[in-house]
């Protein structure tokens, strides 16, 4: 019997990241030996086990095969013949597919030997590659998910996803897979995505392939929008920069869905009337099983979002109308969350615009104006040119 740290901590403790979670592989060994060892299976046809005492996750070294729809469409074979490099290939991405033997079921410290690397994890390591273990990765629909959330997790270390698995990823979604996943599995790794660092990453690339369809397909019509996209991009940005909870975040994503917060009209993204933003929200949240709490809190930022943005214009009747609106007598911390999820958007707004400023005054030099001018007559002829730029861009 062999037993070996795999997966994430393998992954994080090279990259220098915490390790938060522990998972093993044990190679040459039964279920019943497990049983014996003191170990709790998980599921009764399913080979993992959780440590007496740590609770962490043993797993008897398994194959997998494609015989069904969707991520549940595996049939699994483990025994004690299945090797280390076995197990490893049915893995997602070459980073998560490495492995450090150690001593015993009992005993997790590391054995000399170094890190076990069969499909050149450790040079995508390197390269900073998000890459595909084989073409089985194709067969499991979820990784187009996992990989979107590993690409936002890792983006600020300046990783990438590999141009062969991004078109591995795309055949996915146009095969259709993604319908054969959970609700729950969706909203599982989209809310894990939505709270790393940089969310923005994880949505823009489902958008890119065409992932949003399926189970965000509002949002997915409003991001046709480049002024909605960006700046709520901007927003998700902003708000990972600022630790914002889960609920704010998603209210900030599910702002989308009002083009009148951007000033777009609703009939520029097809959507017919305002009010139609919350239906949409709350269909998304029943497509993608968004718990109640989410939903419930970016509606309510949505409808308000107006108001918030405008405290301080607003008549003390309106500031009375909006505390219980926002049921502020009961939950004063709600209305905290609301008006820094209302300036974060309002940032993100502001922040669209300078650069559409600053963009503009690149745009324009030397060749755009007058050559014979002279002197101060330089400067403010520059100056009109991108004045005029920037109104074109706006307009």
């Amino acid at each position: 019997m062999q037993v070996y740290l795999v997966g994430g901590a393998v992954r994080d403790q090279l990259l220098g990241r915490p390790i938060k979670d522990k998972d093993f592989v044990v190679v040459g060994a039964t279920a019943a030996e497990m049983l014996d060892a003191g170990f709790q299976q998980v599921g009764a046809d399913f080979p993992v086990f959780l440590h007496p005492v740590s609770r962490e996750e043993y797993a008897l070294a398994r194959t997998e095969r494609k015989q069904g729809l969707g991520y549940q469409g595996f049939s699994v074979h483990a025994s004690p013949d299945v090797s280390l490099k076995d197990d490893l290939q049915r893995r997602d991405l070459t980073v998560n597919a490495m492995a450090i033997e150690v001593t015993s079921l009992t005993d997790d410290t590391p054995i000399n030997g170094g890190v076990i690397d069969y499909y050149g994890g450790l040079n995508d390591i390197q390269h900073k590659s998000l890459r595909h273990v084989s073409s089985a990765f194709s067969e499991d629909p979820l990784r187009v998910l996992r990989t979107a959330r590993f690409y936002s997790r890792y983006y600020d270390l300046g990783f990438t996803i590999a141009d062969d698995t991004l078109a591995l990823m795309r055949k996915l979604v146009a095969s259709g897979e993604l319908a054969h996943l959970s609700s729950e599995r969706i909203w599982q790794e989209s809310s894990r995505a939505t709270l790393q660092l940089s969310p923005q990453v994880y949505w823009q690339q489902l958008f890119d392939i065409g992932a949003l369809t399926e189970y965000f397909a509002p949002l997915h019509q409003a991001w046709n929008n480049t002024q909605i996209r960006e700046t709520v991009q901007t927003a998700l940005y902003f708000a990972g920069q600022m630790q914002l909870n889960i609920s704010q975040r998603w209210a900030l994503l599910m702002a989308s869905l009002k083009p009148s917060l951007f000033n777009t009209k609703p009939s520029d993204v097809g959507i017919p009337d305002a009010t139609v933003s919350i239906k949409s929200i709350n269909d998304v949240g029943n497509m993608a099983k968004v718990p109640k709490a989410q939903t419930q809190f970016a509606s309510l930022f949505v409808q308000q979002a107006e108001k918030l943005s405008a405290i301080t214009h607003l008549s003390a009747a309106d500031k009375i109308d909006l505390i219980q609106a926002c049921s502020a007598h009961k939950e004063p911390e709600k209305l905290s969350q609301l008006l820094v999820t209302s300036q974060v958007l309002q940032l993100a707004l502001q922040h669209r615009q300078m650069m559409l400023a600053l963009n503009s005054f690149h745009s324009i030099g030397m060749n755009d104006i007058a050559q014979s001018l002279k002197g101060p007559a330089i400067g403010k002829a520059l100056r009109q040119c991108r004045i005029e730029h920037l109104q074109t861009q706006t307009a």
